[in-house]
């Protein structure tokens, strides 16, 4: 019995809402709405680029790690931490359009507190493994995550001191 309320009751509000009774007005079209609606859309900055819910910018600006990470903490972010391989695509992409290659580029990977736990400066999970072969090797105290490393163009750690262009990313 309670099926059949709960259908009719549906029915009902599903019959009304399609009604337009004379004199009101229909708030979901006309180009007010519209622009209205892209103008509360979160975007980019720009100079970055948009994929899923974050934005990123690639920096050739050179530093080290930390002063990387500060940059981008700066700009509300920081260094980029990668999810997916359609994230580092998107990355790599973007690095590709401006400088014609794959530069080595700094991001926010860092196993410093512990040798082998690599975490994200963000904070978000490190579930996604991009390593080159025979990555992470730790060699020279390599403690920071460089992404476009050898042939393959995955991750490599380095020692966080290198100065490096870099990647950051922020929500948006």
């Amino acid at each position: 019995m309670l099926t059949v309320s709960l259908l009719v009751c549906a029915i009902m509000a599903l019959t009304g809402a399609a009604a337009d009774p004379e004199g009101e007005t229909d708030l979901n079209s006309g180009p007010e709405v519209t622009s209205s609606i892209a103008e509360l859309m979160p975007s980019c900055p720009p100079g970055w680029t948009s994929y899923s819910i974050r934005c990123f910018l690639y920096v050739p600006s050179t530093m080290t790690w930390a002063n990387a990470e500060k940059y981008c903490q700066s700009q509300g972010g920081n260094l980029a931490s990668v999810h997916s391989f359609d994230e580092q695509h998107v990355i790599q992409t973007m690095i590709q359009r401006q400088t014609s290659g794959y530069p080595l580029a700094w991001l926010g990977g860092c196993d410093a507190a512990q040798e082998g736990t690599w975490f994200w400066s963000d904070g978000t999970p490190f579930s996604y493994n991009y390593w080159a072969t025979g990555q992470p090797d730790n060699r020279a105290n390599a403690n920071c995550l460089l992404m476009n490393f050898g042939d393959e163009k995955k991750f490599d750690d380095q020692p966080c001191n290198y100065i490096k262009p870099f990647v950051c990313a922020k929500k948006l």
